[in-house]
């Protein structure tokens, strides 16, 4: 899950708007297979609570130092994939003949120095516990300097829902100031928006740093726990160490200059001094009719950079398809973490066992499950495992960019984010639930178990924005993303999510993501289960799974599925 915005901006109403004008082709030309639960037994057989230990041991073990992009601690956990696609047979993933796929990328470590003016008295920021920001511009200092400061309340341009935050008013070399997440619906018990815009409770893209990154000398986003879904020393606890983006031709310049996110905390005290109110300003943010609010004050921020080009790597394994051999589906889960830090006292590595050496383990559990099939599925199946999701999503979004397999035969992504480490549930979690005729084929696994399909629980917090799979899904791949139920077996109602709270406050991005003793992994297993079944069940389909109607993603696909109408 990711640690720090470096996603380059899309806007929904760019996807929106893409049109093809043209007809699909008839991709159901292809009879089913008839799927059995015989057919799948010898490979359902082989997920076993110990081998996912094993494996998300062996990837979250400190000897992989964190599993930093850049460092040994890329060289470790790539080697160990690769081993293990051999060892299970699989054929290299890239077509040149290789299990890699060289992902190019500048590392950027800041010092940074910020203020703000207000009233003519200047007053330093105390970097880390008043603000963390960066720059991605690929250039050894990046200065602002008494940027005037406006108040965009959600900064955010939505034509489709008749949204502007603007009001066409020139933020150009300012520094605007936004609130995390997308309008609210309710204030004060007051109903202001009705719940058809932004979709009510579920962040839209709208709601994401990386949409709200795209304009203006500096942007700060505020940090408010609720919507962001964790608390600002999850962001704090990597200011100022190296971070990675993709460089453009251009080196980034066409990115805003600086980036930064401020604490509600300290954000309430300084616009007390610039004679604002938070909570009043957060009220007039929640209407159609706000216009931007200069602020009365300056933001200065001061950004030295070391600058190195790192060739990072995705991992790819191949396993042929027996009928279909140029159509593809793609397991992924990200292999990168956050590294060590030697300025911490005691433990100093970031282990990511759930986050996500667990994802990892697993998609090496299903491509072992395929392995054990009697005969081999009829489209070929892909398993990678992407480098710097803790950046941004970079090693997906490249692969998206830059594909191996063509993404019009690519027929689906099954991502894997963290795994079940608390036993059985009744349910499983779908992110994005209702997105593709995908969750058809998950509930169709899910009655083989006698459990149920349940949207996610926390769709304020945007998850379907922040892992892999939205890299496929901009590009029009239709993507399942499912976590653990929270409906567990002979547990209290309350305890599902108490234990997901538990682990965002506790563990999420901390030293104390290990692999811990009281850890039940036969949920896992079955929910392994499922995503395998997914996989198998849409390799035997003829048709492809499809976004359902209205979609953000569906256009995008309907484009690159079309082909010329017959004249």
């Amino acid at each position: 899950m990711t640690r720090l915005p470096r996603i380059a901006p899309l806007t929904l109403a760019a996807i929106l708007s893409a049109s093809c004008g043209r007809a699909a082709p008839d991709v159901a030309a292809e009879p089913d297979v008839p799927v059995t639960m015989e057919a799948m037994e010898p490979a359902l057989a082989s997920f076993t609570a110990d081998d996912l230990l094993l494996r998300t041991s062996a990837l979250a073990a400190d000897s992989m130092e964190g599993r930093l992009l850049g460092t040994v601690g890329e060289e470790r956990p790539v080697r160990y994939i690769k081993g293990e696609f051999r060892s299970l047979g699989l054929a290299p993933g890239n077509p040149d003949g290789t299990y890699t796929q060289a992902v190019p990328l500048v590392g950027l470590t800041p010092a940074v120095t910020a203020s703000l003016t207000i009233d003519g008295r200047r007053i330093p920021l105390e970097g880390g516990t008043d603000y963390i920001a960066e720059s991605t511009r690929v250039q050894p200092e990046v200065k602002v300097e008494n940027s005037d400061m406006v108040f965009v309340g959600y900064g955010v341009v939505a034509p489709e829902y008749g949204w502007d935050d603007y009001k066409d008013v020139d933020v150009t070399g300012k520094t605007i100031v936004m609130l995390v997440h997308d309008p609210a619906i309710t204030v004060a018990g007051d109903t202001v928006l009705d719940e058809s815009i932004f979709r009510g409770k579920a962040m839209t893209y709208y709601g994401r740093w990386t949409y709200k990154y795209e304009i203006a000398a500096a942007a700060i986003v505020i940090h408010e726990t609720g919507p962001a879904g964790y608390p600002f020393d999850v962001l704090s606890g990597g200011f100022q160490r190296e971070s990675f983006d993709i460089e453009s031709a251009d080196g980034n310049m066409s990115r805003v200059a600086v980036q930064a996110w401020m604490p509600e905390r300290a954000v309430r005290r300084l616009l007390g001094q610039m004679g604002q109110n938070f909570d009043s300003l957060k009220a007039k943010s929640l209407r159609k009719e706000f216009r931007p609010i200069e602020l009365g004050a300056e933001a200065t921020f001061d950004v030295k950079q070391t600058i190195r080009e790192v060739q990072s790597r995705n991992v790819i394994g191949k396993l042929e398809g027996a009928k279909r051999p140029d159509e593809y589906i793609v397991y992924t889960a990200h292999w990168d973490h956050l590294g060590k830090d030697d300025a911490l006292q005691g433990d100093q590595i970031y282990n990511g066992a759930i986050d996500n050496a667990s994802g990892v383990a697993m998609i090496l559990e299903i491509a072992e499950a395929f392995t054990k099939l009697a005969a081999k599925p009829d489209r070929a199946i892909l398993f990678l495992a992407v480098t710097a999701e803790e950046q941004g999503l970079l090693g997906a979004k490249y692969y998206g960019e830059s594909p191996l397999h063509p993404l019009a035969k690519t027929v689906a992504n099954i991502n894997i984010d963290g795994i079940n480490q608390w036993g059985p549930t009744e349910d499983i979690v779908v992110i994005g639930r209702g997105n593709s005729t995908l969750d058809d084929v998950l509930n169709a696994a899910a009655v083989t178990q006698s459990r149920v399909l349940e949207a996610d629980p926390e769709t304020e917090k945007g998850f379907f924005y922040r892992s892999d799979q939205f890299e496929f899904a901009k590009q029009g791949v239709p993507a399942l993303y499912a976590e653990a139920g929270i409906r567990y077996v002979g547990k209290d109602p309350g305890y599902g999510m108490s234990k997901r709270n538990e682990y965002t406050e506790k563990d999420y991005h901390g030293v104390s993501d290990e692999v811990k003793p009281d850890w039940d992994l036969s949920g896992a297993v079955l929910d392994g289960q499922l995503l395998f079944q997914v996989g198998y069940r849409v390799s035997q389909r003829g048709a492809f799974p499809e976004w359902s109607p209205g979609t953000e993603f569906k256009a995008r696909r309907d484009s690159m599925l079309a082909v010329p109408a017959t004249p």
